[in-house]
């Protein structure tokens, strides 16, 4: 459930965590709220930056797993706490869809492409979702820590909840993560984003 000023709003928050992260403790501090469900499941995500992403700041996004098969737009903004995301459901009858995917996108203008290779594990409740993954590049990794506002009646009632996970987990005074995953794993990214337009 969003309000219609926040229907194609991301609202979260991203913590990068190191090796010495006691994933078992925050395991059964995520399991004592009582999510309504859970996941593990690894992905594969493919992002894109064409000529109009590099001028009004968007990547585009293209995941296909077990569970989604989406083409997204995901804004750059200057912190990644409340950014733009618009998902196209692809549905899985046609499959993974590649080809057809690189095509389009190709069409757009690809100035930059990369893959990130995820391990998630995720926890949902009515009003936010919580994620631990491992994501890396060939020659680049992170873990990290998200909670996403999944109920967004009103900004500061989403920030509210994604507080209050954060507490409840043992986040609220740790220092989040402004930037966005691929800028995290791909510095020749920040690179293709200040190059001159033409």
């Amino acid at each position: 459930m969003a309000s219609d000023g926040l229907r194609f709003k991301e609202i979260e928050h991203k913590f990068v965590v190191d090796a010495t992260f006691d994933l078992s403790a925050f395991r059964r501090a995520v399991e004592a709220l009582g999510p309504i469900r859970t996941t593990s499941i690894d992905v594969e995500d493919r992002y894109f930056l064409t000529e109009g992403g590099r001028q009004r700041r968007f990547l585009m996004r293209h995941r296909y797993d077990t569970e989604l098969h989406h083409l997204t737009i995901k804004a750059l903004e200057a912190d990644t706490e409340v950014r733009g995301e618009v998902n196209l459901d692809l549905g899985h009858h046609a499959g993974d869809q590649v080809a057809q995917v690189d095509a389009f996108m190709d069409r757009l203008g690809v100035l930059w492409r990369g893959s990130i290779a995820k391990a998630l594990e995720v926890w949902y409740f009515p009003d936010c979702e919580v994620v631990y993954y491992q994501a890396s590049t060939p020659t680049r990794s992170v873990r990290c820590v998200e909670f996403e506002a999944r109920r967004k009646d009103s900004l500061a009632d989403a920030l509210a909840t994604v507080e209050r996970f954060e507490r409840a987990t043992g986040f609220s005074s740790a220092a989040r993560s402004q930037l966005s995953l691929p800028q995290i794993l791909f510095p020749d990214l920040a690179e293709a984003l200040a190059a001159p337009l033409a």
